[in-house]
């Protein structure tokens, strides 16, 4: 007999449960210079953290990159040393053992590679109250599409319509809008309220201490109490 499907929270990583976006953007500010590409501003790398590696050059670019392998290439080794320096947010534990003690599935959806979660499973804690995650190797298209989302609801039977997407860019906001999820956005990544309500976030929250701080009041309580 088939389990019925539970209701959950799909939690974006980066940036959401951990504080590496700045990282992320400075290996990748890197990459484009070491590769030939000094007009790719700190800032444009910035505001593209959320978009799988491939999008993110192509989103950059354009399309059509001769060298796009090369430049993602180029950003996994500038980022490796940096990984030294990845922390969680403040709170990131007790928020997701909160989520499981209401009964939610927890549910990692990066975009992010499956061999990343070696390092981030570890860095965010709380493994044991994690069901799962989902990551770019597991679709066709990842952020800001919605495929990403909707396997991870899927592949882990979770009720669609009992499911909140938790990010921190317009990216994961857009993807959650199309998948047809509500979305909780956070401001700790380093997109403002404003951008991230404009992109149709459901509730916009500091970080994830903040956050649990609201929890029983926010999007995720009321799922949990049905």
């Amino acid at each position: 007999m088939t389990a019925a499907p539970r209701p959950g929270v799909l939690f974006d990583v980066d940036g959401t449960l951990l504080d590496t976006n700045y990282l992320q953007t400075l290996a990748w500010w890197r990459a484009f210079r070491d590769t030939g590409h000094p007009e790719v501003s700190m800032a444009a790398c910035h505001r593209a953290i959320g978009i799988a590696s491939a999008g993110l050059v192509e989103h950059l670019l354009g399309d059509d990159v001769p060298d796009g392998e090369a430049i993602t290439g180029a950003k996994d080794e500038r980022y490796e040393p940096l990984r030294e320096l990845v922390v969680a947010f403040p709170g990131v534990e007790d928020l997701l053992a909160a989520c499981r003690e209401r009964d939610l599935a927890v549910v990692l959806a990066t975009s992010g590679e499956e061999s990343d979660l070696e390092w981030m499973v570890p860095a965010i804690g709380g493994e044991d109250v994690v069901d799962g995650a989902t990551t770019s190797g597991d679709v066709a298209t990842a952020k800001p599409a919605p495929d990403l989302l909707q396997t991870a609801a899927d592949s882990h039977g979770l009720d669609r319509g009992r499911t909140v997407a938790v990010g921190d860019t317009v990216w994961d906001v857009r993807a959650a809008r199309d998948a047809g999820m509500p979305c909780i956005a956070l401001t700790c990544g380093g997109i403002s309220r404003a951008e991230l309500e404009e992109a149709g976030a459901d509730e916009v929250y500091d970080d994830p201490a903040d956050l649990l701080a609201h929890l029983d009041d926010s999007l995720i309580g009321r799922v949990a109490r049905g």
